[in-house]
């Protein structure tokens, strides 16, 4: 029997602030905002904030949804209207009982007004208006290419985003058992957020891995095979004619609590090696749960799209089953959010189809195969999201081809001075094993992060996204330079002496300072003529090192 929710809400987040407004049937909406509560007539105006996420709930009829074979499957569609004609259709999704949401993102200041169309007769024709006022403070909107420069991201709001990316498969684990709070989440986020990661590669669901697992993994720290699942039944029974709504309500929370920590989701859609039982590719069941997800997670600005990891790698599908899905997905995403697939095959051969590339490349070499990546895909921002190094935990979970966290840091600033960007993996987060309270691990297993807060102040301190790479400034290592007199360098271990290439500075003063991207330190800068042929000596130390550069 289906079990009518008593009204209709509708519900704001952000980073700032949380709150709910109320419609009580045929009577007037509510808006509840700390103590106040203020009352306005039904299909009045609501005041909201530009890129805040709005649901709106409308309430279907009991009678209705109960003749439903599945009520997922109604049509709901709400269409947007701003005062200068602009307009935005956005679908809505089923919410258990009689509940169903349109979710809303307004992507500018000003009036909305809406209308609802639905192929159930108790949600169509429902009106209302917003008057969104201008966004909060520090509200930026969602992930976008660069119209300028399309091989760098920004947000909505123009500012640029630079990602340094951090994969955690199972974040969806961490509280889904839990009805009423996402503790451990927030505590993992937190983490990486202090930490300087504004994005997390993660699934909207995964089973477990097939690799044998570590004797010493525990079980708190085991979220494999876990007991939650998107569909109907049980991952070992699994029931595709249904799914599981309040899987994805507590999969929002997750999605949530990273927009309100400025952290990107890149959600992965499917998954074909973690042992997922999915229903048949492209059947009733499998577009029901695609769909599904595209409709309730659009609105996000801090989403950008991933069809599925390692997507042609197991023989589940073809490009021409990803390609339908990219398609499918863009009808459905009035947002138009990113959209890239986890697979660097599909990504060359069909470069138009996404927005931006990621790619698998382990080599040892890495510096010149990205740049070779960069040179063959000059129109697309470029995501190494997985560069064969994996940093080591206290348990082995995948060791890959590099564990030193050391290394898997060279490995990332060669794609960050390649004019790529990069993703790192530890391997007490990346997989089933989780350690979500790191702080507590003894200083000898405990993964470096801290090594990727530096680099977060050293690129946004000099804003690597506005600069050129690939360029010879140098007879050794790499440079990033803005072309007036600003110049990057990523100097290898193995240089004592780093000669520089600055012909058209000759005559002019260079102060020179060497950073440690291992400890975040910089040296006091030095000032030096430049020569015909500059070099400077390279100081000693444990691992490459950054030197930058600036004409005086």
């Amino acid at each position: 029997m289906v079990k009518c929710i008593p009204n209709i809400a509708l519900l704001f987040t952000c980073p700032f602030f949380a709150f709910s407004v109320l419609f009580l049937p045929m009577i007037c909406p509510v808006i509840v905002q700390g103590s106040e509560t203020v009352r306005v007539a039904d299909g009045g105006s609501l005041s909201v904030r530009q890129w805040d996420v709005i649901d709106l709930r409308f309430r279907g009829d009991e009678a209705q949804v109960r003749e439903l074979a599945n009520p997922v499957d109604v049509d709901l569609v709400a269409t947007f209207q701003d005062e200068a004609g602009t307009r935005l259709s956005v679908d809505g999704f089923y919410n258990d009982g009689c509940e169903y949401i349109v979710r809303f993102t307004p992507p500018s200041s000003g009036q909305w007004s809406y209308e609802t169309e639905s192929s159930m007769s108790s949600l169509d024709g429902k009106t209302g208006t917003l008057v969104v006022e201008s966004p909060q403070v520090g509200r930026r909107g969602g992930i976008v290419v660069d119209a300028k420069e399309k091989t760098r991201f920004q947000y909505e709001s123009g500012d640029s985003y630079y990602p340094i990316a951090f994969e955690c498969d199972w974040l969806f684990a961490l509280d889904a058992g839990n009805e009423s709070d996402i503790p451990v989440t927030r505590q993992f986020v937190d983490t990486l957020a202090e930490n300087g990661f504004n994005q997390v590669v993660m699934n909207v669901f995964a089973y477990d891995v097939n690799w044998k697992k570590d004797e010493r993994l525990t079980a708190d720290h085991d979220y494999g095979s876990p007991s939650v699942f998107p569909f109907g039944g049980t991952n070992e029974d699994p029931d595709f004619s249904r799914l599981n709504i309040d899987y994805f309500k507590r999969l929002d929370r997750v999605i949530e609590y990273l927009d309100q920590k400025d952290i990107v989701a890149h959600l992965m859609i499917y998954v074909w090696n973690k042992r997922v039982n999915w229903p048949e590719a492209d059947s009733e069941a499998d577009n029901r749960y695609f769909d599904y997800v595209a409709r309730r997670y659009q609105a996000y600005p801090n989403l950008v799209w991933d069809i599925s990891k390692e997507a042609l790698g197991y023989g589940h599908n073809d490009v021409g089953y990803i390609s339908q899905r990219i398609e499918r997905l863009r009808e459905h995403d009035a947002y138009d959010r990113l959209v890239t697939v986890h697979d660097y095959s599909y990504c060359r051969r069909f470069v138009d189809k996404v927005d931006f590339v990621s790619v698998q490349l382990w080599s040892s070499e890495l510096y010149g195969v990205m740049r070779k990546v960069r040179s063959d895909m000059p129109g697309k921002p470029i995501l190494n999201i997985e560069h064969g190094g994996y940093e080591r935990g206290p348990y082995v979970v995948f060791n890959g081809n590099y564990t030193s966290p050391e290394v898997c840091l060279e490995r990332s600033y060669q794609c960050v001075f390649a004019g790529t960007y990069t993703t790192h993996y530890w391997q007490g987060a990346a997989w089933n094993a989780i350690i979500a309270d790191i702080e507590s691990l003894p200083a000898k297993v405990r993964p470096r992060l801290d090594y990727y807060r530096h680099m977060r102040t050293l690129a946004d301190r000099f804003q690597f996204d506005q600069l050129i790479a690939g360029d010879k400034k140098s007879n050794a290592g790499f440079c990033l330079h803005d072309g007036k007199g600003k110049l990057i360098y990523y100097v290898p271990r193995e240089c004592d002496f780093l000669g520089l290439r600055l012909k058209e500075f000759q005559g002019r003063t260079m102060s020179i300072t060497w950073f440690n991207p291992r400890s975040g330190e910089y040296t006091e800068s030095e000032s030096q003529k430049i020569a015909q042929w500059p070099a400077v000596e390279v100081p000693s130390s444990d691992g490459f090192q950054v030197l930058i550069v600036q004409i005086q």
